[in-house]
């Protein structure tokens, strides 16, 4: 580690800390005057009334121990512990990325060496490319009628275009002297693809694959809010309309830390696949 990174880690620790401590300030509990309704509540053996406001983190962290200590229970179809919840969610995103990928990286290769394709196909993804995934919704269940699939259906199309766009300017932007003594060597155009375009158009390809994960992630909640039944966007919406918002925060939380790994995991990939000079 080097110097600068531990004192971006120490800072990092810093500001969080400084989080924590506003947290803790804004959540003590405040000395309030007995108004007469609580002493008639009493007198009547019904007790005080409870205050609903913002979960302390004394408060968080009992709820986040009772989420962990038993994440994968299942009690019912809506009572699932939160592995369970992001599972159905991670299995919903993977399928529709990877079909995403096998759809997007072929046709933006094809996009990138045929410019005569490019100008065909441009003004299709352009009016295409800024629908809101949600909107799609709503034609997907009406035509599949099947929640689950339409959710897989809305992050391969949230997916495509991010991947589509990159995969073709990777191949555009491949450097004109690779090319050139490919032609010089008579290499032929199939081993061409795999052995010089696409090492040299990779990094930009998972640029668009990162992206991607990012919105589908994103997406994902959002959608299984709407069409309900399971996962992380569900488990949100249904603990709000229990009035649970400790259970809300939670989920924020967990729903931020996998976002991180799969948005990591493939920069990690991406830092794999790019030549430095």
């Amino acid at each position: 580690m080097t110097l600068q990174s531990l004192k971006a880690a120490l800072l990092s620790l810093a500001f969080l800390g400084l989080f924590l401590c506003i947290w803790h300030a804004a959540t003590l509990p405040k000395a309030e005057s007995q108004a007469p309704s609580d002493e008639y509540a009493k007198l009547l053996g019904k007790g005080a009334k409870k205050s609903d406001g913002f979960p302390s983190l004394g408060q968080m962290g009992e709820v986040a121990l009772g989420h962990l200590r038993d994440p994968a229970y299942d009690r019912g179809p809506n009572d699932k512990g939160i592995a369970i919840q992001l599972g159905h969610s991670l299995a919903r995103v993977g399928a529709g990325y990877l079909l995403a990928i096998l759809f997007a990286v072929p046709l933006g290769f094809l996009i990138g060496m045929s410019p005569l394709l490019y100008q065909a196909l441009n003004p299709f993804i352009q009016v295409l490319k800024p629908i809101s995934p949600l909107a799609w919704m709503p034609l997907a269940l009406y035509t599949i009628k099947d929640s689950s699939i339409s959710g897989v259906f809305v992050i391969f199309i949230c997916s495509v275009w991010p991947m589509l766009i990159n995969t073709a300017f990777g191949v555009v932007a491949v450097r004109r002297d690779w090319l050139a003594v490919a032609k010089t060597l008579e290499v032929k155009p199939l081993r061409k693809a795999f052995a010089v375009i696409l090492p040299a158009a990779a990094p930009t390809i998972l640029t668009g694959m990162r992206i991607s994960i990012g919105i589908a992630w994103l997406v994902i909640v959002a959608a299984e809010m709407l069409v309900g039944g399971t996962g992380i966007g569900y488990f949100v919406w249904n603990e709000w309309n229990n009035l649970n918002l400790t259970n809300v925060i939670f989920a924020i939380l967990m729903i931020g830390i996998v976002g991180m790994l799969l948005d990591f995991a493939i920069g990690r990939l991406q830092k794999a696949v790019t030549y430095v000079e």
